[in-house]
């Protein structure tokens, strides 16, 4: 199975995971927040901003995908598909502003005007907590993004990356930094309770912050290539291509273009070169007809058909 195939727009897979990882990082974020409270750790308040933001991100996850599934009107022909982006885009920007930058600026705060930790025992309770939750997440996650990429034979993190689906690659990638974000904490709470010293706390605060960093540029980045207009990858073109001309009108197609408007959903315009040289008015209706049947393919949202022009070369599957 090609993406051609696959349904379009948010699956209801897609809106679980994305459940799941608010409910548990509304549940981390809480307990995170009592602990760094309690212990006084740079590295557990980090962790506190960095779960507050992944929940903000989930909410702003949700109206994406309710405001993406919108379907098509007047004022926007295409659907709303491309508004995905843009919420998934905020998330992003959210992420990098509000758990990057706290825990970078509270860890600096902390190497210069340090403070001393207690109640460490609770730390290792939260951040175990925590990292059992953030499994749970993260599996669910995986689970979504290994049977995606499964159907379409990519990798895991290929498809990760690729997907057009912004919510599944936010939370997976969220989830994986938060694990790793929750082993620095612990080393820094660790070797703050072993040394003594707040140095190796902060810094693990200045790590996790500039881990989020990394995150949200990596997302920010694939939003804005989608919200640009991401072209289809090749597979995807050579699988539309093999369709067209698998319509017995079909002669030739001189010309393809695709790109996604929102999560599995394509656009698709082509030129073709029809077998019979009909009158120019059962061309129209022969192409009318072509991009009908074109569009029951599960995420060509619009296919726009047009007569090849004279001695253009055809495109080779």
């Amino acid at each position: 199975m090609t993406e051609l195939q696959r349904a379009p727009g948010q699956s209801q897979e897609s809106r679980l995971t994305v459940v799941v990882a608010f409910a548990t990082n509304l549940l981390i974020a809480v307990a995170k927040s009592v602990a760094a409270l309690i212990t006084g750790s740079a590295s557990m308040v980090a962790e506190a901003a960095h779960s507050w933001a992944d929940t903000g991100n989930e909410v702003l996850l949700l109206v994406a995908q309710r405001r993406g599934a919108r379907p098509a009107d007047d004022r926007h022909p295409f659907g709303h598909g491309r508004e995905t982006y843009v919420w998934a885009l905020f998330a992003a920007v959210g992420l990098f502003a509000v758990g990057a930058a706290v825990s970078v600026q509270h860890g600096i705060s902390e190497l210069l005007t340090p403070e001393p930790a207690q109640s460490f025992g609770v730390a290792y309770v939260v951040l175990a907590i925590a990292f059992v939750l953030e499994g749970v997440s993260f599996a669910q996650s995986t689970r979504q993004a290994r049977d995606e990429a499964h159907e379409i034979d990519r990798e895991l993190l290929e498809h990760v990356v690729a997907t057009s689906d912004p919510t599944l690659r936010a939370v997976f990638a969220e989830d994986a930094a938060a694990l790793v974000g929750i082993a620095i904490a612990f080393a820094g709470v660790g070797l703050h309770q072993v040394t003594g010293s707040p140095v190796p706390d902060a810094i693990g605060s200045i790590v996790v912050g500039l881990l989020l960093g990394v995150v949200s540029v990596l997302l920010i980045d694939r939003n804005r290539r989608f919200l640009v207009g991401e072209a289809v990858s090749p597979a995807l073109r050579k699988a539309a291509l093999q369709r067209l001309l698998a319509e017995e009108e079909v002669l030739a197609v001189t010309y393809l273009l695709m790109e996604f408007a929102g999560p599995r959903q394509i656009t698709l315009l082509a030129r073709v070169d029809l077998v019979a040289d009909n009158p120019e008015s059962q061309v129209a209706a022969t192409l009318a007809d072509l991009e009908r049947r074109i569009e029951t393919e599960p995420a060509i949202a619009t296919a726009i058909l047009a007569p090849a022009h004279p001695g253009s070369p055809p495109l080779v599957p």
